[in-house]
């Protein structure tokens, strides 16, 4: 496969079955700004030290299959996004997606101190990854609503749950490296 094929240059691109768009179109934003998620994603990921947050190799594994697995369902979302209207999407999100992301994120959240005010985001390098993940995910959300019409509600169900759970991704990575979170404070 090239990468590079020309065919973008009059600033056009394909979405899937091949109609060609304006690469400002909704659309392509939203898997673009999936993409971007991704890779922070992927870099918060690569940020993991494990023997800094002295977990177990098991449990490193499944949390970095975790993030993998949340890596290719975005691949999902955007197969969705670039999917034109009337079409069959190829690679549907299920509401069981859904469900195992409000699983993980109870299961975290019952090792979580609770929050009764705005932290801020960072801490541990991962930590911030993740946060930086979540407002993307969320700026896609945004982006779909404008969309919703036109694709599976699933979609932005799981766009939702999703910043939730890089949230908590978040504050897990940061009570397990140590690292104090720093809480929103008015300013007088």
């Amino acid at each position: 496969m090239r990468i590079y094929t020309r065919t973008g240059d009059n600033g056009t691109t394909s979405l899937i079955y091949g109609k060609r768009v304006p690469k400002n179109d909704i659309r392509v934003e939203a898997y673009g700004t999936c993409d971007e998620a991704n890779a922070v994603i992927g870099f918060a990921i690569s940020q993991l030290n494990d023997e800094e947050l002295s977990w177990s190799n098991a449990v490193a594994r499944h949390f970095r299959e975790e993030m993998q697995q949340v890596q290719q369902l975005l691949f999902h979302v955007g197969s969705e996004l670039a999917t034109p209207k009337g079409k069959e999407v190829v690679w549907q999100l299920q509401s069981r997606h859904v469900a195992i992301l409000e699983k993980q994120i109870d299961t975290w959240q019952e090792k979580l101190p609770p929050i009764r005010q705005f932290i801020l985001p960072g801490g541990h390098p991962a930590a911030a990854g993740f946060h930086q993940a979540r407002t993307i995910i969320r700026r896609v959300e945004r982006m779909v609503v404008a969309l919703k019409e036109e694709i599976s509600p699933i979609v932005l169900t799981y766009l939702n749950r999703l910043s939730d759970y890089l949230f908590v991704v978040a504050r897990y990575i940061n009570q397990i490296s140590k690292e104090n979170e720093v809480l929103f404070e008015t300013m007088e």
